[in-house]
This record gives C-alpha cells, sequence and structure tokens, in this order.
C-alpha cells in the first residue's frame, strides 16, 4: 500500500516540475521582449518609470507586469502602501503617465 501511494506521487512530482520548467522559460522569453522593447526604444525602462512617477507611487512594489492592452504597452504595478493597502496602478510603458490607479 505504501509502494503504490509512493508511485501516484511521482506523475504528480514530474507533472509539477514540468509546469515550474515551462513558467520558468516564459518568463524568460517575457524579459527578453522587454530588453527588446526597451533597446528600440519603445518602453521606458521600470527604474525610469518609478523614478518619475516616485511621489505617487509610495509603497512596496509587489508586483510587476508589462503588457499590451489596445496597442498600448503598460506596466502593471500593485504596490502595498503604509497603511497596508494594496494599490493597482496601470502606467503608459512609453511615457510614464499613470493611466489607470485602483484598490485592489
Amino acid at each position: 500500500m505504501g509502494r503504490l501511494a509512493t508511485f501516484s506521487k511521482k506523475p504528480l512530482a514530474l507533472f509539477w516540475l514540468l509546469c515550474v520548467s515551462a513558467c520558468s522559460m516564459v518568463q524568460a522569453e517575457d524579459h527578453n521582449i522587454a530588453y527588446k522593447l526597451l533597446q528600440k526604444g519603445e518602453i521606458l525602462s521600470l527604474e525610469t518609470i518609478l523614478q518619475i512617477n516616485h511621489k505617487q507611487i509610495p509603497g512596496e512594489i509587489l508586483q510587476v507586469e508589462l503588457e499590451r492592452e489596445k496597442k498600448q504597452l503598460i506596466y502593471e504595478i500593485e504596490v502595498l502602501n503604509d497603511n497596508g493597502v494594496v494599490w493597482k496602478y496601470k502606467i503608459d510603458a512609453k511615457t510614464a503617465e499613470i493611466i489607470e490607479k485602483e484598490q485592489d
């Protein structure tokens, strides 16, 4: 009985390993795409975006995503402020303009 339980865990472990590997490859590809966009001047770096908006985006950054919405590249940034509230900002990746701010 113990051996059967061990055997059934191996495919599950393999499945999770494949999922993690696939996610890592997607993240690496996303990073490469963002780097190419930055090199072409199509987006500003995250560092530049945060320097420009440092007063409007106070707190600890939890997550950042670069997304395309209606042919516009957007940084989505989740921030935990000093009051423990999470805010989500949408920022134009080319101009650094804050497009949207909402409590998450």
